[in-house]
């Protein structure tokens, strides 16, 4: 029984071998013990194992959150009803009969990891537009009102708050490589964090060359109505290219040009050399 199932790894690892790197248990209680070790992108689990059999090991990886995302393929000599339904109710996201077919094997592979990446980019859109309404409900219901009701030299200080705050959320809660590194240059970093919050800006070389840059967008962060409504928006927004600058720092200062919020058809920020 071990040299068989032996001899059925040594098969799918040749099948394999070529296009993913492997690695193998021979009973359910090892394969549990390596899933939060190697972090597989697909598992595939034959139905007969000693310890504990392949329902089993499925039905406890897809009881886990840390681990239910991750596609199973069941392989098995068994092709009744019964056993393609306890498959099912375990959670398994394939079948593969034995022997095992190595196109069939590396087709279902293929789809299953293109729906693992549709999955996971869902998520990560969600999570998106989870910040973006976390921030733009902050930012455009509490503040505006908040403002109103401070004394003058207190405004600055909540406006200083707010920016750090967005800066911070957006890149505590977004990859690196989303945001940018210096690398790409401090205006494509600019455009990667305000587009986090929904809006659609680019940069592009001003007319004194590498001395001046411009930021342009028509989509606002905060909504069109809202920022004409509170045009101290647009304040945040210069506030937050300004705290960029900051934590790269570069030797930047930022100009406002046009606003949505001051009823211009475009938000246009200019990133100007500061000359010592």
């Amino acid at each position: 029984m071990v040299d068989d199932e032996i001899m059925n790894i040594e098969l799918l690892k040749a099948y394999l071998e070529n296009d993913y790197s492997t690695v193998s248990a021979t009973n359910g209680r090892d394969a549990l013990e390596l899933v939060p070790v190697e972090k597989p992108d697909v598992i595939l689990l034959d139905v007969m194992m000693p310890e504990l059999n392949g329902y089993q090991v499925c039905e406890t990886l897809k009881k886990n959150p840390e681990t239910q995302f991750i596609p199973v393929i069941m392989v098995t000599a068994l092709s009744g009803r019964d056993d393609w339904i306890a498959g099912i109710e375990a959670g398994a996201d394939e079948f593969l009969t034995k022997p095992v077919n190595k196109m069939e094997l590396l087709t279902r592979i293929t789809s299953l990891l293109k729906l693992k990446k549709m999955h996971y980019d869902l998520l990560d859109e969600r999570n998106k537009l989870n910040l973006q309404n976390k921030i733009r409900s902050v930012l455009t219901q509490i503040i505006p009102t908040l403002l109103r009701t401070l004394p003058t030299e207190q405004k600055s200080v909540v406006i200083h708050q707010m920016i750090n705050m967005v800066v911070e959320s957006i890149l505590e809660n977004t990859d690196s490589d989303e945001h940018g590194d210096e690398c790409e240059g401090i205006g494509e970093i600019c455009c990667n964090i305000i587009n986090q919050l929904g809006a659609n800006f680019e940069n592009e070389t001003g007319e004194n060359g590498d001395k001046e840059l411009l930021l342009k967008g028509n989509v606002c962060p905060w909504g069109r109505e809202e920022a004409q409504l509170n045009p101290i928006l647009c304040t945040l927004t210069r506030g937050i290219f300004s705290r960029i600058i900051d934590i790269y720092e570069q030797d930047l200062e930022v100009d406002v040009l046009e606003t949505i919020g001051n009823g211009d058809e475009q938000c246009l920020f200019q990133l100007n050399k500061i000359e010592y």
